[in-house]
């Protein structure tokens, strides 16, 4: 991780690891079969519900409230942690947050951890921090694990492992668990497998380490939903159990909690409820851990919070619904976003979060990403909490344009096209002039410009121009 853990140290632009990715035919392959696959089921999850868009839109009006009152909902939160046995952390960006739960994993004697699948441990780069300190953390999600042991990284919210078919599976299962030398790709085998190699994990881990769906202000309640029953073991077995929490992971009452609970599974797992949803209150006294620390985390969520149009990205629930009907993701996976948020979602979180990182290739990263879209729309359209990702989308390119300046050549090409147009005539003399290019196309296609047009035709083929503009076929047949 660099200085800003938010994205990877050293990834490429999103133009430059796209191109990459999609030469990559067997990423595509397992890319487009995953998709098609959960974006199916979730649309039948979803119709079952007469009221989906009212819960869409209630989800929309909480989240609304709760980033205009957050400093009042955390501190009800704090209260209601602290008045239950827990303590409260407060972390202004990721090297804060690692160095706090280092020194509470070392005052636990503890020098190896079992983690929930967490984005927000991901974000901080916590594992990476815990390994430099001396400290193992072992990733008990499935998904999490596999990326863990190829040491990869993940590509998507929901299935970090996406990218990945049985086969690769199992290559990495033989290559690192000795009890697997022979396991097949068969998913009973490879579950039974992991099952084996996390189990020793579970019963010796002193400490386990979280993220957080949700935590309800008035009570305390720290909320974690997954499908597989590990984040049970890691929120019970251990002594101590630290949670680190974006903040705008709050919401008020149980009641907020209802809707979101209604919202998140049916887009992200399409399941009506998620089969293990684990709620805790500080520490009861003989059941589950008996030290609980929650972490707050910042890193970069109150700058964000400031741009009134960009703060709904921190609507966000991480269900990966836009992930998964966004055809730009479909076809280039989300390593090409180099961060640990991929996606539509990432496009727009990852640059307000990671603002002013002072690495150059990072910044270049950061600038790339609100480009990565066609702006079709289909991430509205299913986002469980209605961010409206391409009116952000097209926000953060605005801002990427102003900081480049008013002489770029796109600037002048744009200054152009403007006095061209500004004028009829010199508009059909233009029409006339580019009608020629019909004489370089093969098949009524033109395959290659020079620059800047290769702009245009290094990933795309340009229409041959009629020989008569539509302007010249009206005035001559209706004037």
């Amino acid at each position: 991780m660099g200085r800003n853990p938010v994205t990877w140290l050293g990834s490429p632009t999103f133009p430059d690891a796209a191109r990459t990715a999609l030469a990559d035919t067997q990423l595509r392959g397992n890319l487009a079969h995953a998709t098609t696959t959960i974006r199916t089921k979730r649309a039948a999850a979803v119709a079952e519900l007469p009221d989906w868009e009212r819960l869409r839109r209630a989800g929309e009006a909480i989240k609304d409230d709760v980033l205009s009152h957050l400093d009042v909902y955390l501190t009800r939160l704090e209260r209601s942690v602290t008045a239950r046995g827990g303590r409260v952390h407060w972390a202004r960006d990721a090297a804060e947050a690692n160095e706090i739960v280092l020194r509470l994993v070392r005052a636990a004697g503890a020098r190896e951890v079992v983690k929930v699948k967490s984005m927000a441990t991901a974000e901080i780069g916590l594992n990476e921090a815990l390994e430099a300190g001396g400290v193992t953390a072992i990733e008990t999600d499935l998904a999490e694990l596999i990326v863990q042991l190829g040491d990869d990284r993940p590509s998507h919210i929901l299935v970090p492992a996406i990218h990945r078919n049985r086969s690769e599976i199992r290559d990495i299962f033989r290559r690192t668990m000795p009890h697997a030398r022979t396991v097949s790709d068969r998913p009973p085998e490879l579950t039974e497998a992991a099952r084996l190699h996390l189990r020793r994990k579970f019963l010796s881990a002193k400490v386990g380490i979280s993220g957080a769906n949700f935590a309800v202000a008035d009570t305390g309640s720290v909320v974690v939903v997954e499908s597989e029953g590990n984040g049970r073991m890691c929120l019970t077995l251990p002594e101590t159990l630290i949670t680190v929490m974006g903040l705008e992971k709050v919401v008020p009452t149980w009641q907020d909690l209802e809707v979101f609970l209604q919202l998140l599974p049916r887009s992200s797992t399409a399941e009506r409820m998620n089969p293990y949803t684990s709620i805790w209150s500080g520490v009861t006294p003989g059941d589950g851990p008996q030290t609980f620390h929650l972490v707050l985390v910042d890193n970069g969520r109150t700058a964000t919070l400031a741009d009134r149009v960009g703060r709904q990205a921190l609507r966000c629930i991480r269900c990966s619904a836009c992930l998964n009907v966004c055809p730009v993701y479909e076809r280039t996976g989300g390593q090409t976003y180099g961060s640990v948020y991929p996606g539509p979602i990432g496009a727009i979180l990852t640059p307000q979060l990671g603002a002013g990182s002072g690495d150059a290739e990072t910044d270049a990263l950061l600038r790339s990403l609100p480009f990565a879209s066609s702006l079709c729309g289909a991430c509205y359209e299913v986002c469980p909490v209605r961010i409206d990702i391409p009116e952000v989308l097209v926000h953060l390119r605005s801002k990427v344009v102003a900081e480049k300046g008013p002489y770029t050549p796109e600037a002048v090409a744009m200054a152009a096209a403007s006095w061209v147009m500004g004028s009829p005539r010199r508009f059909h003399l233009a029409q006339r002039a580019g009608s020629l290019l019909r004489f370089v196309a093969r098949r009524g296609r033109i395959k290659r410009l020079p620059w800047p047009g290769s702009k245009w035709t290094d990933s795309r083929d340009v229409p041959a121009p009629p020989a008569e503009s539509f302007s010249a076929w009206w005035r001559r047949t209706r004037g």
